[in-house]
């Protein structure tokens, strides 16, 4: 986008529902709009309390660098012609960073502001405002009358929560980034330099010695009613990082060790070699031509570029990374080969002594490359030259992530493909929007068979997601439907929408009356519940007809249509329990950021082996980790069960009641396919929810990788994490904890539980296949794992788990009813004498009764305040009832959907579930009987027990009202609270009464 080309566009729409001004029940309104020292006017709507414009402006934006901080202010009024004044109808103020660009924006209906405490406003005001580049748009005509308001604020807004903002926010993409320093949040860690301030060219021995690490301490988690085995439990680390040691959760720096922002792993050290090109290289075939590669080696490891057909002056543009832990040699060589069937001939090699090689420190420029002469086995220089850049370095360096590894060397698999496959990189998953297809009716509908009337449905399809409507059948040729089909669809659209209309002819057969096909590109969005126009398509023919025909015929049948992308909705694409994303589609309607979460992936200890190779046990891992829209995906380190990745990344945070996933993979892309094919194997997977972590506090624990296998609950190995949440607005926060948790549209316009759960699955499978197609693919089933896919299907044990949550939930209410009845059967004297003191006390004074309640809970939250948990939360295995569960129950769970087992087996569990079900079923009965029970005391089912209670009724209401309230309360206290002595075994009088009141179980079959 050209910058100084850069205007701010804004769509005067409409507006609804404006107060009348006028004293004859209406207004004449306009809207006039500033923004940036600039000030235009629309036309004037008289008599109209819901007028249209559809005009737009175009503001010209002189610094783009601020334009985060300016606000556009639209103000409505009345005109008063008698008088040539105007009256204040309402105004809206729009923040800078909610302007996007013209291909994102949406029209927005917001709701009038008043300009003072005592203003009287109404109504909404319609407008699109985007960012455009366009020459050939023009600057509108600025109004001539200098008089602007005074409270439309030009000031640059407070921006306290956009100290740390994303360097590639697809918001302002297009505009020009402020030169203070920005963190990098969606970048992957290669790009992020920390300022290591060193100038030495050695390897830095002595300085990148860590100290004795310091012994992991358990960490109790929850309670001791959920306390599980200590080979389970989450193990605080205190590790030393780039940031210095971590105690405690605060990172205690040393003299040599400055901050940076990549501090949360530890810095290993690399040799960089870059591989750009040769130039006239000596001939070795009898054509006069060679088939150059060049293979770099240091000590036992080497890595290999692809070599080039006939080529003396090849460009490969490589960069091999070494691990300096790894190297076991001195001298580096990278050396000149020519390709042959039999045996490769050696071309030549350049030499470099590793004590020499300079350390590049970033955020130092990129080293350059040199011209190297080649040399012979005997040392002697010969023709040809190699243009070679070798620096020391670490993982920020950003030749990192697109470096071929010495730590992820494959020993069966060197091609370039299966490097591509142990890459680092960093994903974003596609915008996903609802596909709203409103079919209204068709009209003049054509069967085959024009003797009857047609049984028609359409049939709508996107990509492959297929829904239909009910077959409606009608007198006529006009079937009217009016039904609403929800779709996914992900940006950038691909597939079209696809509407058949067709005539089910007989029970198997349909037969096709018509098709439309509406490119998605094409559809309106709206971010709000605002009412879509309606159209009406023709219905092209399914088969080639005559032309002659086609001439003939003045009309064609026609399908009415409301079809919309909206974008007021967050689409699901992961359970509601672990989302990691909470903001609507449309941009306009996101909120600034109020933190950012900074995760550091450091090693893994003791992982299990996932196959086989040379006889021994080994795996392939790698690391994913989710969090919104960006998936990041670590190096693969191949034979390695205990892998160092020491990779940091970043994203912004727009609500706290979000979830980050990271997950162990091991690669089975390289080499042969093991018993399960090709696809990826689970090793386990964290989850860290972020609103338990305190804000600036470092956590570095070991998370143990617990996986639930058919044979029981079994630990993979331990996932070393450190962790940290920095927030930048403290205010946003608070505010976002009285905010709904989903966007405005799940309350006003919500899905059906089979709605979501059908489009979830949707969205998983196009994200998939979107990730699927990038370089390395993010195969399916690891989104699926990541994104818990199969959370929604029945498991014995997972039902367990629930219930006795729910028990645990009640527990509380359970102590205090017990402690009660120990109140009320006089077990402690002391106790039940204060007790009723108490109560008389706040019988007396019902004003203390809710001080006393809140100041209670008060108390008992600072009590706790000492106890507060100070890790992140994690797997249960005990609490998840994965401890003791039958072999059978966790066969069901890993069983397919539809079963894949025996029927004999099959049986017996559709036996279990039955007994399950039918004491459900009792409880529910039972706690409807009771329900029945309450209606029948006034509905004269019985009609002496109803007598008995009217006439009791009767009297209580003249009770009541002659004795004071507070003698009442004092009574029945008193009297609940009796010694035993004064009570009966058998039970109270109305519960007798009460028990025997009629219900409906009588009229059940």
């Amino acid at each position: 986008m050209t910058i100084g080309n850069l205007k701010l566009g804004v769509d005067v729409v409409s507006a609804h529902n404006l107060l009348p001004k006028d004293g004859q029940g209406s207004s004449s309104a306009f809207v006039e709009l500033y923004f940036d020292g600039q000030r235009y006017r629309s036309t004037i709507k008289e008599k109209d309390l819901n007028p249209v414009w559809d005009e737009s402006f175009y503001f010209n934006i002189s610094d783009p660098s601020i334009l985060h901080t300016l606000t556009l202010d639209a103000y409505i009024y009345n005109n008063i012609k008698a008088t040539q004044s105007k009256a204040f109808l309402g105004k809206v103020s729009i923040n800078g960073t909610s302007f996007v660009p013209y291909s994102d924006a949406v029209v927005l209906h917001y709701p009038l502001e008043k300009r003072g405490i005592f203003s009287r406003v109404r109504g909404e005001l319609g407008l699109k405002v985007y960012i455009t580049d366009d020459p050939s748009i023009k600057s509108s005509i600025p109004v001539d009358e200098p008089h602007v308001p005074t409270d439309s604020a030009q000031k640059p807004m407070s921006n306290s929560g956009h100290n740390v903002k994303s360097g590639t926010r697809h918001t302002f993409h297009t505009i020009p980034k402020r030169d203070n320093s920005e963190q990098q949040n969606h970048a992957p860690p290669s790009v992020v330099d920390p300022p290591y301030h060193n100038s030495t060219n050695k390897y830095m021995t002595d300085e990148m010695k860590a100290p004795e690490p310091i012994p992991a301490k358990l960490v109790r988690m929850h309670s001791a009613s959920s306390a599980q085995p200590v080979d389970y439990a989450l193990k605080e680390t205190s590790p030393f990082l780039g940031g210095g040691r971590v105690v405690g959760g605060r990172v205690i720096r040393t003299d040599r060790t400055g901050g940076g922002t990549y501090d949360l792993v530890e810095k290993m050290h690399f040799l960089f070699v870059r591989v750009v090109k040769a130039r006239e290289l000596p001939a070795m075939d009898v054509t006069g031509s060679l088939d150059p590669y060049v293979e770099v080696k240091i000590g036992n490891y080497k890595g290999i570029t692809k070599h080039i057909e006939k080529q003396q002056n090849p460009h490969w543009n490589v960069v091999f990374a070494f691990s300096k832990e790894r190297m076991q040699a001195s001298v580096l060589e990278v050396v000149v080969k020519d390709k042959d069937l039999m045996k490769d001939d050696f071309v030549g090699f350049v030499r470099f002594d590793l004590n020499e090689v300079p350390m590049r420190v970033p955020p130092d420029s990129p080293l350059a490359p040199e011209w190297y002469r080649l040399q012979d086995k005997k040392g002697e220089k010969i023709k040809g030259e190699l243009m070679l850049a070798v620096w020391i370095g670490t993982q920020a360096d950003e030749a990192f992530p697109d470096a071929w590894h010495s730590d992820a060397a494959s020993p069966v698999d060197s091609s370039a493909a299966a490097s591509a496959l142990i890459r680092s990189k960093v994903y974003h998953a596609p915008r996903l929007w609802y596909v709203r297809v409103n079919v209204v009716e068709a009209q003049d509908l054509i069967p085959t068979e024009k003797t009857r009337f047609p049984d028609a449905y359409v049939k709508a399809q996107i990509g492959n997601q297929v829904m239909r409507t009910k077959p409606v059948q009608s007198r006529n040729f006009n079937p009217l439907w009016n039904e609403d089909l929800i779709f996914v669809a992900a940006e950038p659209f691909e597939d079209h929408l696809v509407l058949t209309v067709e005539d089910r002819v007989a029970p198997g057969k349909d037969e096709i009356i018509g098709r439309v096909i509406i490119p998605l590109n094409m559809v309106e969005k709206r971010a709000d519940d605002r009412i879509i126009h309606s159209r009406w398509f023709n219905l092209e023919k399914p088969v080639i007809v005559d032309v002659d025909q086609l001439k003939k015929d003045k009309f064609s049948s026609r399908l009415h249509l409301r079809v919309c992308l909206d974008g007021g909705y967050h689409v699901l694409d992961e359970s509601t329990h672990y989302s990691s994303d909470l903001r609507p589609t449309a941009k306009q309607l996101w909120r600034p950021p109020i933190g950012v979460l900074e995760l550091g992936i450091l090693n893994a200890v003791g992982l299990h082996p996932m196959k086989t190779r040379e006889g021994r046990g080994t795996s392939d891992t790698y690391c994913v980790a989710k969090y919104g829209h960006k998936w990041v995906r670590t190096r693969t380190l191949v034979d390695n069960l205990f892998p160092k990745y020491n990779e940091q990344y970043t994203w912004e945070v727009f609500d706290p009641a979000t979830v980050l996933t990271v997950g162990v993979f091991d690669n089975s892309q390289l080499g042969d396919k093991g018993p399960n094919g090709n696809k990826d194997l689970k090793i386990g997977k964290v989850r860290i929810r972020i609103s338990t972590l305190e804000t600036g506090r470092v956590y570095t624990h070991s998370y143990p990788l617990l996986v639930l296998h058919p044979t029981g609950v079994k630990k993979m190995g331990e996932l070393h994490l450190a962790l940290r949440f920095t927030c930048t607005s403290f205010v946003n926060m608070l505010y976002i904890y009285s905010r709904p948790l989903l966007p405005k549209m799940h309350y006003v316009r919500p899905f059906t539980v089979m709605q979501l759960d059908m489009l979830r699955h949707q969205a998983v499978n196009i994200v998939a296949t979107r990730l699927g197609r990038a370089e390395p693919p993010l195969r399916k089933e690891v989104v699926e794992y990541m994104s818990d896919v199969d959370s929604h299907l029945w498991s014995m044990r997972r039902s367990k788990a629930n219930f006795f949550r729910l028990m645990s939930v009640f527990s509380g209410l359970f102590a205090v009813g017990k402690w009660l009845t120990d109140i009320c059967m006089w077990k402690n004297p002391v106790t039940s004498v204060l007790v009723h003191v108490l109560y008389l006390m706040l019988v007396s004074f019902p004003e203390l009764i809710l001080p006393t309640t809140f100041l209670y809970m008060f108390l008992i939250g600072i009590w706790n305040f000492r106890y507060r948990p100070r890790y992140p939360p994690h797997m249960n295995t005990k609490l998840s009832q994965a401890e003791a569960v039958h072999p059978d129950e966790l066969d069901e769970e890993f069983d397919s959907f539809p079963t894949s087992r025996n029927p004999d087996l099959i049986r017996m569990r559709y036996d279990r579930l039955r007994s399950v079900a039918g004491r459900i079923q009792t409880v529910v009965g039972d706690v409807a009987t009771q329900g029945e029970r309450v209606h029948s005391l006034l509905s004269w089912r019985d009609p002496r027990a109803t007598a008995i209670f009217v006439t009791f009724c009767l009297v209580a209401a003249l009770v009541l009202y002659v004795t004071p309230f507070q003698v009442i309360a004092a009574l029945a206290g008193i009297y609940m609270m009796r010694h035993p002595r004064f009570r009966y075994r058998l039970p109270s009088v109305p519960i007798n009464f009460f028990r025997r009141l009629p219900a409906r179980t009588d009229s059940l079959l």
